[in-house]
């Protein structure tokens, strides 16, 4: 028997104002308190969806209680919006043990002290398009990942190292944010761009056939348990290949997959299984029609378990995994941006709202205060509001107050979420 979703509880409502509207919230322990701190990232005003350069106008720097603890720049009404990713990752990119904010502001790469808001270091961009999104990954064989990747909407990538030299570029369909992982456990990540997997060198390993379109989302896991990653790719179909370049199966039941999640979202069966949302009709291709999407649930070789009907409007949804919502909980589905009167919510395997959050936004989810939980924050131009399955003293500061470490999924942020598990 289905049971009704509950409410998630609420631990805070923030004011965020003082960022500015349209921002994007990134989330790290920049001070080293042992709490994570909120960083709301404005884009410069001639952000567009697709063609305009990426910059970072305003950054402002929060705590869980809602002090604001530092701003650069300034905010400006007019910034563009949240219709293709800002060039800002939180991430201690020189091995001190603090953390940075790596971002795009007027044509140059800047590194910011993430406790203070002041600028390390500058480095001129390899060229006037490389400000898409920032991609950090251990190309060079460091103890830590210290390079960095650049790219323009859709054509070039370039890869720099910490001292900001160029190691390489590389030109075809990137997709719109190539995931890195050490797909050969040699110590150097190899690139997923796009459609083609590079060697740490920028060198065409393989890549994938017959896909149209460009790649929306890329996810690597053992999904299948033969105990090697496979990758998953989401863009005009849903498809998995080995880390060989051997397409294993494609669901083509979609009109335009254009976000998947893995996870193990039931215990009943084998494997992983991969959360998508099928954009069904665009409101934005010109014919007039209703904007339309849908979640569905694949198993580990591609079948399709179930899809939802929708009957509200909405084409905007994103899905991620989220993981340690409670302890010994499954994988849940976050589903967010939905439109049509619809909140964000988290989705079990079987296709139920278990948890409702009940106030509407982007969202963001981490395990904020070291704790082995995850929270989930809502946010808009004007609050930010943290949820949890379970009550946390938000103003608590840790026994010891360690610095709390960035999972690599906080610091690859991007509109068009990708992950490994």
């Amino acid at each position: 028997m289905k049971e009704e979703a509950i409410d998630a509880i609420k631990l805070g409502k923030i004011d965020i104002s003082a960022a500015g509207p349209r921002c994007k919230l990134l989330l790290g322990d920049l001070n080293g308190d042992g709490r994570m701190e909120l960083l709301l990232v404005q884009p410069d005003n001639r952000q567009d969806v697709r063609y305009i350069p990426h910059q970072v106008q305003c950054m402002t720097a929060f705590d869980l209680e809602g002090q604001l603890l530092w701003q650069r720049g300034a905010p400006n009404p007019g910034a563009g919006s949240q219709g293709s990713d800002y060039p800002a990752q939180i991430y201690d990119i020189d091995g001190d043990g603090r953390l940075e904010v790596l971002c795009v502001i007027d044509d140059q790469f800047h590194i910011i002290d993430g406790a203070s808001g002041k600028v390390k270091e500058t480095y001129p961009l390899p060229d006037p398009h490389a400000h898409d999104c920032i991609i950090i990954a251990n190309l060079s064989g460091n103890e830590w990942a210290s390079d960095i990747i650049l790219k323009d909407r859709y054509h070039k990538i370039w890869a720099m190292n910490r001292q900001f030299q160029l190691l390489w570029t590389h030109e075809g369909n990137p997709g719109h944010f190539p995931w890195v992982y050490d797909m050969n456990g040699d110590g150097k990540d190899e690139v997923m761009a796009g459609y083609d997997l590079l060697d740490p060198q920028g060198r065409l390993l393989w890549s994938c056939s017959d896909l149209e379109d460009h790649a929306d989302c890329i996810w690597v896991g053992d999904v299948n348990g033969d105990g090697v990653p496979e990758l998953v790719i989401g863009g005009s179909v849903t498809v998995m290949y080995d880390r060989d370049g051997r397409e294993l199966w494609r669901h083509e039941g979609s009109v335009e997959s254009q976000h998947i999640a893995l996870g193990r979202f039931r215990s009943d069966l084998p494997g992983m299984q991969i959360a998508g949302l099928d954009r069904i009709a665009r409101e934005d291709d010109g014919f007039g029609r209703k904007g339309k999407d849908a979640l569905f649930l694949l198993d580990s070789e591609g079948r399709e378990l179930w899809k939802e009907d929708r009957r509200t409007d909405g084409w905007l949804t994103i899905i991620e995994t989220l993981r340690n919502w409670e302890p010994g909980a499954p994988d849940y589905i976050l589903a967010y941006r939905r439109g049509g009167g619809v909140y964000p919510a988290l989705y079990d395997g079987w296709m139920n709202e278990v948890v409702r959050f009940p106030s509407d936004g982007y969202a963001v989810h981490a395990d904020l205060f070291g704790r082995g939980m995850e929270q989930v924050v809502i946010y808009n131009d004007f609050t930010a509001t943290v949820y949890s399955s379970r009550y946390v003293d938000i103003s608590e500061i840790p026994a010891g107050g360690k610095q709390l470490p960035q999972p690599k999924r906080l610091y690859s942020s991007t509109l068009y979420p990708g992950g490994e598990v």
